[in-house]
């Protein structure tokens, strides 16, 4: 009877470490798309300033730098967003 026990016990700690590192992965995924969702907001906010820096600007070619900037910026949220 002593032995039944200690294999329920091994068998109840061996679904517990299972269910803390299901919970460790559940929590990385969380922080994982928290990061992204980081990254999109402060890609947009970069998208609306650049945005607004080439409706101010009289320089052309500072336009130009600005436009490929943009460019740049829309890839990679393309590319988050998916």
């Amino acid at each position: 009877m002593a032995r039944g026990w200690e294999s329920k016990s091994v068998e109840e700690q061996q679904n517990q470490a299972q269910q803390t590192v299901s919970q460790d992965e559940k929590d990385a995924l969380k922080r994982q798309d928290a990061e992204k969702m980081r990254k999109i907001q402060a890609l947009k906010l970069n998208r609306a300033r650049i945005r607004e820096q080439i409706e101010r600007s009289t320089n052309d070619r500072y336009k130009e730098l600005l436009g490929r900037e943009l460019e740049h910026l829309e890839h990679e949220l393309k590319q988050l967003e998916g």
